[in-house]
């Protein structure tokens, strides 16, 4: 049988998919994906054994086809070909030939039945979430840059997805720093929480798009099932507990200034160059007035930034790892921040004026 399909609305999912198939795995088979076509419809499928995504497509089936095919091998295929091309796949014995115009390519499968499929867990499903998908996407992009790459203490390796009442919390931490946020529900829900995986939230920021159409959450002991478009995602969940984020972000801090976003993140990338490269360290010294942001490293070389600022407050001098405050500077779209302290020993607060349901925390360190 054959399936007709346009190289644009092939390239596309295969490239989303990218990400999620292992290339180097004791198992050949989860560097394929599963190619489904019935009727008008072709649907592809990538996992990883902890996270599944498909995919559903238009294209014009000549009836039912099944069968796996090494993903990054076509996707390579389709980024070669003409745009707007007319892509023909013909299933023959234990190939797949993909056929553009005079071109030829024949791919080895393996078979359908073999793929190790995720199911979705039936009747355990605890809570059932209706959120935007842009709504979603600018949520996860406001906390997942925080969240820990290959710690031991494996619950920071994702993000809290937490809801209480009509709140959708958020929150991403590797222990130095932490980003909250929190969006309004429609309908009011019992408590749940699970931690996402960090490859699910990668993966979940690149497919959704920035729409109003719904996402469908169902959030189990075990597993959370995103539904979106033509995309269902389903993602086993981290088995932990997350730390007591409420413990961590402070309340009443006097001493506050704001600052243009862009100019306080353009000192910070100037003043960063000759931080201590392990330590990334910088001190901000507030005074009358203004801020002055300092570093120096190990060859006694120091870089001086000073910005006028509206701040009253007591005089500071308060270190921070560099690398955190331009995180949350590239990672927020306001034109201006806030930075909020207690005193020299302690957290500093960054927020958003007009949207309080954001919030940034980090530690401090000597200097």
């Amino acid at each position: 049988m054959n399936i007709k399909i346009n190289r644009e609305s092939l390239l596309k999912p295969l490239s989303a998919m990218g990400g999620i198939v292992e290339r180097r795995h004791t198992l050949p088979i989860l560097s394929n994906l599963l190619l489904e076509a019935k009727a008008d419809n072709v649907t592809l499928t990538a996992t990883d054994l902890e996270m599944q995504v498909s995919l559903t497509i238009a294209g014009n089936a000549g009836g039912e086809m099944a069968t796996t095919v090494a993903a990054k091998k076509l996707l390579d295929i389709c980024r070669s070909l003409p745009e707007a091309s007319d892509i023909q796949l013909s299933e023959l014995e234990n190939r797949l030939q993909v056929k553009v115009g005079k071109s030829r390519f024949n791919l080895q499968t393996l078979p359908a039945a073999d793929y190790p499929l995720m199911s979705k867990v039936t009747g355990g499903t605890e809570l059932v979430v209706r959120i935007g998908q842009g709504i979603l996407k600018h949520l996860l992009k406001q906390v997942e840059f925080a969240m820990a790459q290959q710690d031991i203490r494996y619950y920071l390796n994702g993000l809290l997805f937490e809801v209480s009442g009509d709140r959708l919390n958020i929150v991403g931490t590797d222990g130095h720093r932490l980003s909250f946020t929190s969006t309004k529900l429609a309908e009011s829900h019992d408590k749940q929480e699970v931690i996402l995986p960090r490859k699910t939230v990668i993966e979940l920021i690149k497919l959704l798009d920035d729409t109003e159409e719904e996402v469908t959450v169902e959030i189990g002991a075990n597993q959370a099932n995103f539904s979106f478009s033509n995309i269902r995602l389903i993602s086993k969940v981290i088995d932990g507990k997350f730390p007591d984020y409420t413990r961590v972000i402070p309340v009443g801090y006097g001493n506050a200034f704001s600052a243009e976003r862009y100019t306080i993140l353009q000192a910070m990338q100037r003043a960063s160059i000759l931080s201590n490269e392990k330590y990334r360290g910088i001190r901000m010294v507030l005074g009358k007035d203004s801020v002055r942001l300092i570093s120096s490293n190990s060859e006694q070389e120091e870089a001086e930034e000073e910005l006028e600022i509206s701040y009253a407050g007591d005089p500071l001098d308060v270190g921070f790892n560099v690398t955190y405050m331009i995180d949350v500077l590239n990672n927020v779209s306001s034109d201006t921040v806030t930075f909020s302290f207690a005193d020299a020993n302690s957290s500093c607060l960054v927020t958003v004026p007009g949207d309080d349901d954001y919030k940034y925390v980090v530690m401090p360190m000597r200097i």
